[in-house]
């Protein structure tokens, strides 16, 4: 009696199920089906694939980095953090998650731009500007990618039992040991998970780079960048670097979400 009782439900359940899947497969599948697979590697060197896509790693790793560095203890004080005002932080925090990617880079602009909050000054007084180069992609993936970075290490160091930290505090750790050894060692794969958002947000940024640092082909142009260049010039040169990016990124979430978000 249960089992005729739940394939109906089971049944009510996959129809939606089956069409999510068909809205997520169905652009990969045509991407696939389009591309010029016997002239691939002469499309890529037409969208100076290799520049754009090295470039996207390197912006890309900086980026995971900084997000490690600034982001873990800032997650870590939202996790043993309390009062009125928490909210209103973490709020700030995740701002860029639903911020117009646009509108991040106006942002980035008016705060580093060369009239600048903050570039202005540093133009002014020290006669120092960020140049239009890769350290500009950096600052606008790293605005966008961080807010998913500590999300992911806040759920994680918020899970763990407090009692953690009182042992390590009975026994004279002070509260950057105990973030050392403690915290940061038991939530290694709320880190990772962490990072691989970072990443892969970086990878795909547009709105936020495009504004701030420009499209400047072997500085600033990343590979979501150049797929949009060659998309007006060369549609089978943005198709292959499409493909080319969305091979590394199934490869790289496939091989982390296997070793870590278990």
């Amino acid at each position: 009696m249960r089992q005729r009782h739940d394939h109906p439900a089971r049944s009510l359940l996959a129809l939606p199920a089956v069409l999510a899947l068909l809205l997520l497969m169905l652009p990969l599948i045509a991407l696939l089906i389009r591309v010029d697979w016997p002239h691939l590697w002469t499309h890529l060197g037409t969208a100076d694939a290799g520049a754009a896509v090295r470039l996207s790693l390197r912006t890309t790793l900086t980026t995971v980095v900084l997000c490690a560095v600034l982001g873990t203890p800032l997650a870590w004080l939202l996790s043993r953090s309390s009062g009125p005002l928490l909210p209103w932080l973490r709020a700030l925090v995740t701002v860029p998650l639903v911020l117009p990617p646009v509108v991040g880079g106006v942002a980035l602009l008016m705060a580093w731009g060369r009239e600048g909050v903050v570039g202005g000054p540093l133009s002014d007084w020290f006669g120092w500007t960020i140049p239009y180069s890769w350290v500009r992609v950096v600052l606008a993936e790293t605005f966008v990618s961080i807010p998913f970075y500590v999300l992911a290490v806040e759920g994680a160091m918020r899970s763990l039992d407090r009692r953690y930290d009182d042992l390590a505090a009975t026994l004279g750790a002070s509260p950057l040991r105990t973030f050392r050894t403690v915290a940061v060692p038991l939530t290694l794969p709320g880190i990772a998970a962490g990072a691989t958002l970072a990443w892969a947000r970086a990878l795909g940024e547009f709105g936020a780079t495009i504004t701030f640092a420009g499209s400047f082909p072997g500085r600033t142009q990343t590979a979501p960048l150049a797929v949009y260049q060659a998309l007006e010039i060369d549609p089978d040169a943005a198709t292959a670097l499409s493909m080319v990016m969305l091979i590394v990124c199934v490869v790289v979430l496939a091989l982390l979400r296997g070793r870590w978000w278990r």
